[in-house]
């Protein structure tokens, strides 16, 4: 049954969250000797921003803790005179209508005939004129 077909009032799913339970004495001397553990590993691959309080462990290792965000200024970058380059202007050559002759357009002058095209070997297709009927044949042939 989906929960389509269910009547009102039907969830499958929790909103509430569970309270945590307080730690007892020996959890919290563990808990106590992990702190200690993590800020140690930390100093010994020096990464010193990265220690914690005991109390922003604990929002740490339940998921709650939140870094702390520095602010940084960036400097505006200025360029000096030493970076600035003079471009000299160059005028163009022509008058900018175009630098090449225009190809002729190709057209057929119709000294030759063609019959038709045909297919050799897969997808090569080769022209048949009509001055050369015998290779049509010798590809007619050649098909297998």
């Amino acid at each position: 049954m989906t929960m389509s077909m269910c009547g009102p009032g039907l969830t499958t799913t929790s909103y509430k969250k569970r309270k945590q339970s307080k730690r007892t004495k020996n959890q919290q001397l563990q808990f106590v000797q992990q702190h200690r553990e993590y800020n140690k590993s930390m100093k010994r691959i020096h990464a010193h921003d990265q220690m914690m309080s005991l109390e922003d462990y604990d929002l740490y290792v339940r998921g709650l803790w939140k870094p702390k965000v520095k602010a940084t200024k960036f400097k505006e970058y200025k360029p000096t005179a030493t970076f600035t380059q003079e471009r000299k202007h160059y005028p163009s050559a022509g008058n900018g209508v175009g630098i090449a002759a225009k190809k002729e357009a190709m057209q057929y002058t119709g000294e030759r005939k063609l019959l038709g095209i045909a297919t050799m070997h897969k997808s090569n297709m080769v022209p048949i004129f009509e001055d050369n009927k015998h290779e049509a044949i010798e590809i007619a042939r050649m098909r297998r």
